[in-house]
């Protein structure tokens, strides 16, 4: 029998990605900035540090979701993580952010064991989020609608951090700490953690866990299921190479950009207009539904890499003929988000149907193991673009807070707008030649599982 969720029920979770996502964007697009910048660590460190810890993510990520593909209790074993993992990770966010003015190696280590924290604790919560969108609804149609609103919400957040984060620092720094960026952050830190208890509080407690599906299709996963899970699958493999590129392309972008705008054209502001241009991601992601049904999912999809591809060549010529060009950043950058507004509301969908897939070929869902992935390469997109931008900043030469050389101005150019570039050309391969979830088979798979409900239901009701 399908299932469906009220209006309300849909905005109360989608609104838990505000906070979720608040704290992801803080980490995202100013760890970097805050440990070389203001902490005074090298960028070197920073991106091998970041990539290090994803090497444990690989079986974290997945053993986190085993953990809640078998929990079973009266609470709801999505709600249960949720609950722990938020509130944990909120406390390890702040800390994150706190410098303690340790001596340099101590430092080092301090900071390599908080974040390495953070990432475990941001997949406690992350995972079964995610994992319960394919359980709120069986309504493939209603599915891609409520798809979106999550990311809308995410989107939000992007760029309420992205656009005043950079205020917020120095004005809470000028109350709090006298004009310290270290304060500054740190109370931002403070701020975006309390928002985030509070706004998965909201979907914790108007969102209804459907624990009777739970109970039919629970199957116990042990750990030497986890491969068979993971390999066995291939559209699963192949829609974590297309989430993997696209996510790099947007996270070298987003952890790079504030370097191009500072020391290359010279006009930081830049950075914040930019990040504004999020509201057209949000736009994206709301006329994605209405898209898809006018041109199909497979147009949709190569619509948003055509603006991406656009909008980056945009801002990269810009830089040469107009560095400090508010009206090409805006063009550009707008044109940008539009384009990656489609990508999420594709791949999140994309995902929730690998899940159905995986359901009709092997009889298991495994929602939060397979979901798992969508976390561990955001993370593993974040740290691989860390070292990218880390190592390139100190192999161009970069000095913090110093005019820098015609060699690292042009080689920040390639780093951060042609590498997304290169990345997001490989997700489109990889979507054409290697995913198939797409038009007749998937709307066969559609056809089989929903026969595969109503059987289930004249069952239970014999």
């Amino acid at each position: 029998m399908n299932r469906h969720l009220t209006g309300k029920q849909k905005f109360a979770f989608g609104f838990g990605a505000v906070g979720k996502d608040a704290i992801f964007n803080i980490v995202s697009v100013f760890l970097m900035f805050y440990i070389t910048d203001i902490v005074g660590l090298s960028p070197a460190f920073v991106g091998v540090m970041l990539f290090v810890a994803r090497i444990w993510d690989a079986i974290n990520d997945p053993i986190m979701g085993m953990v809640v593909d078998n929990t079973r209790n009266n609470f709801g074993k999505f709600k249960t993580w949720l609950v722990i993992g938020t509130l944990i990770n909120a406390v390890v966010t702040v800390l994150l952010f706190t410098n303690f003015d340790l001596p340099q190696t101590a430092m080092y280590i301090y900071i390599s064991i908080i974040y390495i924290s953070w990432g475990m604790t941001y997949t406690m919560m992350d995972i079964p989020y995610w994992s319960w969108l394919p359980n709120l609804t069986h309504n493939p149609r209603e599915r891609e609608e409520v798809s979106v609103i999550p990311r809308f919400f995410a989107s939000l957040a992007a760029f309420t951090v992205g656009t005043f984060g950079l205020f917020f620092i120095h004005k809470l720094g000028d109350i709090f700490g006298g004009g310290s960026d270290s304060t500054g952050i740190f109370v931002f830190a403070i701020i975006c953690s309390l928002i985030f208890i509070f706004t998965i509080g909201v979907t914790v407690f108007k969102v209804p866990e459907d624990q009777e599906m739970e109970k039919q299709i629970g199957i116990k996963v042990k750990f030497k299921d986890i491969g068979r899970i993971l390999f066995k699958n291939k559209e699963l493999l192949a829609i974590m190479g297309v989430l993997l590129t696209f996510n790099l392309c947007l996270q070298t972008l987003n952890g790079s950009i504030i370097y191009y705008f500072k020391y290359v054209v010279n006009a930081e502001h830049l950075f914040s207009i930019f990040n504004s241009m999020i509201l057209c991601e949000m736009v994206g992601l709301l006329l994605l539904p209405r898209f898809i049904k006018w041109v199909g999912r497979t147009a949709a999809f190569n619509t948003s890499i055509t603006c991406i591809i656009s909008g980056l060549l945009i801002i990269l010529i810009s830089g040469y003929i107009a560095p400090q060009s508010m009206t090409l950043v805006i063009i550009g950058a707008g044109i940008l988000r539009i384009g990656s507004g489609f990508m999420v509301g594709i791949t999140t969908v994309s995902l929730a149907d690998v899940i159905d897939y995986g359901e009709v070929k092997f009889g298991q869902r495994n929602e939060s193991i397979i979901t798992s992935t969508n976390t561990f390469l955001t993370k593993t997109s974040q740290a691989v673009a860390a070292l990218i931008v880390g190592v390139g900043l100190s192999i161009l030469g970069y000095t913090p807070n110093e005019a820098q050389s015609v060699v690292t101005i042009n080689g920040l150019r390639i780093m951060i707008l042609v590498s997304p570039l290169v990345f997001v050309c490989l997700a489109a391969f990889l979507y054409h030649k290697a995913f198939n979830l797409k038009g007749d088979f998937l709307t066969d798979i559609e056809k089989t599982l929903q026969y595969k409900r109503q059987r289930e239901f004249r069952e239970r009701i014999k």
